[in-house]
């Protein structure tokens, strides 16, 4: 018997900084801003968004960063031409951040590790066909590139990773894989996703991926949990090499 109840998808919460800066950005994308247009001061909107002046420096900095904002010492900001923005660069403020997210990815490498040896030996015809679905959702946000498809590549490798957690039929190796993707969505969204933006498409990226589903599918438990382990421990690594990490 079907259920009559009906739910929506319940939206991710942002970061209000984040929040501030994206609606600024959609005044100047509507032309209510233009190239060389002067920004309220910090106090005026602070007044009009109903948030902390430390909420408008930090919406300001994200601006700066990304070239959409040029601040004049004594003067104010100012909405700077087009040619000078970058769509994905980090702002000094995630810096600290993606620190926290290094140390989830090294966490999750020894427990995501041991839940995909699990998954090797455990999984069915059914949850293996369910992991390999995800891990094609992956290839095709890859193939259609960061600025297309970055939510839909992300949200996808977090998916196919707790399908495989899932398929270890370990509630434990749940509930800590569960911990640290609620993590990255509630408190850490943003910057892993321009993290991820930077450094994680391509298809080397996508071969570590498949590594690990190689594993799955042919019941390889060891070949599974080092395929897994080099995964995480890579991406980790690579955060870490970045030039403007702090």
């Amino acid at each position: 018997m079907n259920s009559p109840l009906q739910f929506d998808r319940i939206a991710r919460p942002r970061r209000l900084p984040d929040e501030v800066a994206a609606t600024i950005s959609k005044a100047i994308d509507s032309k209510q801003l233009k190239p060389g247009d002067k920004l309220p001061s910090e106090n005026e909107l602070s007044e009009r968004f109903g948030v902390a002046r430390t909420v408008i420096r930090e919406a300001i900095s994200l601006l700066k960063y990304d070239g959409v904002v040029d601040s004049r010492r004594g003067i104010g900001a100012f909405i700077a031409k087009t040619e000078n923005r970058s769509a994905f660069r980090i702002s000094p403020a995630c810096f600290e951040i993606r620190k926290q997210i290094v140390q989830l990815l090294q966490l999750r490498t020894g427990v995501q590790a041991g839940a995909s040896a699990l998954a090797a030996q455990m999984r069915t015809a059914q949850q293996l066909e369910v992991i390999e679905n995800a891990y094609q959702l992956m290839v095709d946000a890859d193939n259609q590139g960061a600025e297309q498809a970055l939510e839909k590549r992300v949200d996808s490798e977090l998916l196919f990773y707790r399908l495989i957690t899932q398929a270890s039929a370990n509630s434990y190796y749940e509930d800590v894989v569960g911990m640290i993707e609620s993590n990255i969505q509630s408190n850490l969204r943003s910057a892993f996703l321009k993290n991820a933006a930077a450094s994680e498409f391509g298809a080397d990226i996508l071969a570590e991926h498949f590594a690990v589903l190689q594993g799955i599918q042919t019941q390889d438990v060891e070949a599974a949990r080092r395929a897994t382990r080099h995964r995480f421990e890579q991406a980790a690594q690579r955060l870490v090499a970045r030039e403007d990490f702090a």
